[in-house]
């Protein structure tokens, strides 16, 4: 949208989906030239992820099925076991009081799905957890992110290895008029440009200097 910050103001994490870990692992590591630890598991979901961090509080997740699950008849989040290959699935952005914020974009026809909790172990033992909006309620491809509220859980972001820096962060879609009306009906700041299908595009300096893009 005209006016859009290079990075939206409440952007919590980019989530980069894979249909296999260790593969998502190698191909970040090709782009940034860092390798990502492991985070840890989502025993409710199936999937497992690794985290970069990205400056401040804004961090990478790679998420994909965590090999170690038993097998499942749900499929995973996002449609990642079904990836030909790596990509930004979606985004998360920071709220608080996620129900009321749900019952606000409720109101304006914005569908964000209900409120639940989720939690993880980190390598360490410590707990991480949150609250989310639904996965479920995937929004224009993805272009439209999940809410989180990280409540009195440190933000992973702090504890987790530096990938880069986070220099923009930006969309395409064929329908772009379409994605920036959601978005704004949620206070989002995200320019959206016109492109053949949809994608989020994240543009990083890596530790070495250098400038990369991951879609």
């Amino acid at each position: 949208m005209p006016g859009a910050p290079a990075v939206p103001a409440n952007l919590d994490h980019l989530l980069l989906g894979t249909a296999d870990l260790a593969e998502g692992v190698a191909w970040v590591a090709d782009r940034l030239g860092v390798e990502a630890p492991f985070g840890g598991r989502h025993g409710n979901l199936g999937t497992a992820n690794h985290l970069l961090s990205l400056g401040g509080d804004i961090y990478l997740e790679i998420l994909g099925p965590d090999p170690e699950a038993p097998p499942r008849d749900e499929p995973l989040p996002f449609g990642i076991e079904e990836l030909a290959e790596p990509r930004l699935v979606t985004w998360a952005a920071r709220g608080t009081d996620l129900a009321a914020l749900v019952a606000r974009a409720s109101g304006r026809g914005v569908p964000l799905g209900p409120v639940r909790p989720g939690s993880r172990l980190r390598p360490d033992g410590s707990e991480l957890s949150w609250e989310i909006t639904a996965f479920t309620s995937v929004l224009h491809d993805g272009l439209v992110p999940f809410f989180i509220d990280w409540g009195t859980t440190p933000h992973p972001a702090r504890a987790t290895p530096p990938g880069g820096q986070l220099i923009s962060f930006r969309a395409e879609h064929p329908d772009p008029a379409a994605v920036r009306s959601t978005l704004e009906s949620l206070d989002l700041a995200l320019e959206v440009d016109e492109g053949p299908e949809p994608a989020l595009v994240a543009r990083i300096r890596t530790l070495d200097g250098d400038e990369t893009e991951l879609r």
